[in-house]
C-alpha cells in the first residue's frame, strides 16, 4: 500500500504543475491515533516553497485528484497545517485478506533487497570451548537478521570465523595434553592459563579410550590440539543446531596468513605511510582517522592484534564479490571495529560495505540476583546448558526481545513460566489457539474455505485485517535497522489483535456465512503468526 499510496500522490502532484524533479521523496507513515486514518503524508508542506502555495491548499488539490481515481482508498483527508490523512477502502481490506491466505507461507516476503549478496558473519569463537550464553545472543540475532534480510529477497551467506593456530590453541592442547597424562596417573603438571573446564576432562578420557597409552611420550601438544579442536568444533554445530542455526561457509584466520593476505596489509599500509615501526612494533597510524593516538598492529613479540587479520579478513570478503559485509561483534569491540573499517578504506575498498551490527552483553538472572545454573564446564554457563533448562525456542527468543544495543537480562524463572507470562508462550499459545478453532470448525460442517468476506465489518475484525496487511512492513522495518525485537512487538499486537477479535465477535456458533468468513479471518491469522515466529526461528505448535 505505501508505494501505491506513493505513486498516486506523485501523479497527482505532477497533474497540479509539480516537476518530476521538484518531488521529495514520499514519506508514508501510520498515525499514531487510529482515529487519524490508516496512513498520513506531509508532502504538502514539503511541496509549499515549490509550488509557492500554502500546505492545505495543496493538500486539497493532491486530495481531490485522489478521490477521484483511487479504488484503494475510502477518504483522503486535509488535517492541520496540511497533513493528508487515508483511510484503506473496504474492498480493499477484503482483497488484502484474501491475498494473504492465497500467498499462506510466502506472506511477508519482499523484493526490496532483491540482488542485494551479503556475507552476515557471526558467533566467530575459537574452538577452546563450548558456546557460553554470551555467544548465544550473537548466535541467534546473526541468524534472525539472516532470515530478515533473505524475507525482504537478499541473498545471505552465513559464515564462522576462527582461528585454529597461536597460543590459544597451543594452551588449549597443552590442557588435554595435562589432564591424559593424569589420566595415565602419570606426573604431570598442569600449565599455568590453562583451560580447566571438565570438557577438556572428558577429552582426555577420549583420548585414552582410543589410544591407551600410546600417546605418552608425544614431544608436542600437536595431536591433543587437534582432538580437541575436532571435539569442541562438532560440540559448537551440535549447539547452533539445537538453535535451528545452520552455518554454510567457515573461514580460518591462519589461511590469511598463508596466502600472504596478512603481509600484503602491512606492506600497502606502509607504501602510504600508515604504518611504521615503534618499541620493536608495527604501528597502525589511526591519528590520521581521528584517533588520539596511533594503535599497535604487530606487538613486539612478533604477534599481531586482532585487528591486522580482521582487516586483511574483510578485505578477503569485499574480494569475493559481497555488496555487503556484516559483522555481529560484542560490545567489547565498539572502540576497535572502527580501526578496521578505516583499514579496509586504506587497502582501495569501499568501508560503506562492511556494516557493523553491536550488541550489548547478556546476565542470567534469578529470583532477583545474577545466577550461574552450572560450573561443570569452568566458569560459565554454556549455552546448552541454558537450553536444557529453559528449552530453544524459549532460548531463542529471550535473545531476541530486546533491542540489540540494551543489555539483556535473561529471567530464568520467566523463561521456565508455562503461561502468559512467558511472552514466547504467549504468542504460540495464540496459534495453538486458533488451530484449535479451525479443528473445531472442521468437525462441524466440511468448510472448502472460501467464503464473503465482506461480512468482516465489526470494529474489530476491521483492525485485525490492517494488523495483518502490516505485516510486510514490519519484516521490512526490523530487517532494514537489523532489530529483531521489532518483529516481536509487532506479533505481540497481532496476537493481542486477535485476542479482541475473539472476545468481540464470536465464530463458533454465528450464522453459516459469516461463521466461515471468520474462520477465514483467524487462518489468515494463524499463518501471520507461523510466519512471523518462521523468521524468529521459532516453532508455531498446533497444539499445546
Amino acid at each position: 500500500m505505501e508505494s501505491y499510496l506513493q505513486e498516486i500522490i506523485r501523479q497527482a502532484l505532477l497533474e497540479i504543475g509539480a516537476e518530476e524533479n521538484q518531488i521529495p521523496p514520499i514519506k508514508i507513515e501510520k498515525p499514531r491515533d487510529p482515529s487519524h486514518g490508516d496512513a498520513a503524508t506531509n508532502v504538502a508542506m514539503l511541496m509549499a516553497k515549490t509550488l509557492r502555495n500554502n500546505p492545505r491548499n495543496i493538500a486539497e488539490q493532491i486530495t481531490a485528484k485522489i478521490r477521484s481515481d483511487s479504488s484503494k482508498v475510502k477518504t483522503a483527508e486535509v488535517a492541520g497545517p496540511g497533513f493528508i490523512n487515508f483511510r484503506f477502502a473496504d474492498d480493499y481490506l477484503y482483497s488484502e485478506l484474501a491475498s494473504i491466505l492465497e500467498k499462506n507461507t510466502e506472506y511477508g516476503k519482499s523484493s526490496e533487497n532483491s540482488g542485494l549478496k551479503c556475507l552476515l558473519e557471526f558467533v566467530s569463537a575459537n574452538p577452546t570451548g563450548p558456546l557460553t550464553v554470551g555467544h548465544g545472543r550473537n548466535a541467534v540475532l546473526g541468524d534472525t537478521v539472516a532470515r530478515l534480510m533473505e524475507w525482504t529477497g537478499a541473498e545471505v551467506e552465513r559464515e564462522y570465523y576462527f582461528n585454529n593456530a597461536g597460543r590459544q590453541m597451543r594452551m588449549l592442547g597443552l590442557s588435554v595434553q595435562a589432564r591424559y597424562l593424569q589420566e595415565l596417573e602419570l606426573d604431570a603438571g598442569f600449565p599455568e592459563d590453562g583451560y580447566e573446564g571438565a570438557y577438556i576432562s572428558d577429552i582426555a578420557k577420549e583420548l585414552v579410550h582410543e589410544h591407551g597409552d600410546s600417546l605418552a611420550n608425544e614431544a608436542d601438544e600437536t595431536v591433543f590440539k587437534e582432538k580437541a579442536e575436532k571435539v569442541i568444533f562438532d560440540d559448537i554445530q551440535n549447539s547452533l543446531k539445537r538453535m535451528n542455526i545452520v552455518m554454510d561457509s567457515f573461514f580460518n584466520e591462519h589461511t590469511l596468513y598463508e596466502d600472504g593476505s596478512i603481509q600484503k596489509v602491512i606492506d600497502t599500509f606502509r607504501g602510504k605511510g600508515l604504518a611504521y615501526d615503534k618499541d620493536g612494533a608495527v604501528w597502525f597510524k589511526t591519528t590520521e582517522f581521528g584517533k588520539d593516538q596511533d594503535t599497535v598492529l604487530v606487538k613486539s613479540t612478533g604477534e599481531p592484534t586482532y585487528r591486522l587479520p580482521d582487516i586483511a579478513y574483510h578485505a578477503n570478503k569485499l574480494d569475493r564479490g559481497y555488496d555487503l559485509c556484516l559483522d555481529i561483534f560484542g560490545a567489547d569491540h565498539i572502540d576497535t571495529y572502527p580501526d578496521v573499517i578505516n583499514g579496509i578504506e586504506v587497502l582501495g575498498y569501499d568501508k560503506s560495505k562492511v556494516e557493523v551490527l553491536v550488541y550489548q552483553f547478556v546476565t542470567l538472572m534469578k529470583d532477583g540476583k545474577p545466577f550461574k545454573m552450572s560450573t561443570r564446564k569452568a566458569n560459565f554457563v554454556t549455552l546448552d546448558e541454558l537450553m536444557d533448562e529453559v528449552g530453544e525456542d524459549v532460548t531463542r527468543f529471550f535473545f531476541l526481545m530486546r533491542s540489540p544495543n540494551t543489555h539483556l537480562e535473561f529471567d530464568v524463572n520467566q523463561a521456565k513460566e508455562a503461561g502468559e507470562k512467558n511472552p514466547v508462550f504467549y504468542l504460540q499459545y495464540a496459534h495453538a489457539r486458533i488451530q484449535s478453532i479451525l479443528r473445531k470448525v472442521t468437525e462441524l460442517e466440511a468448510f472448502d474455505g472460501s467464503a464473503d468476506l465482506s461480512l468482516l465489518n465489526h470494529e474489530s475484525e476491521i483492525s485485525l485485517i490492517k494488523k495483518l496487511m502490516s505485516f510486510p512492513d514490519a519484516i521490512s522495518g526490523a530487517a532494514s535497522v537489523r532489530e529483531p525485537h521489532r518483529l516481536i512487538t509487532y506479533l505481540n499486537e497481532l496476537a493481542q489483535g486477535f485476542t479482541s477479535f475473539y472476545h468481540d465477535c464470536r465464530i463458533i456458533g454465528t450464522e453459516k456465512n459469516l461463521m466461515h468468513a471468520r474462520t477465514m479471518l483467524a487462518e489468515a491469522t494463524a499463518r501471520v503468526l507461523a510466519n512471523g515466529l518462521g523468521i524468529l526461528g521459532i516453532s508455531a505448535p498446533d497444539k499445546m
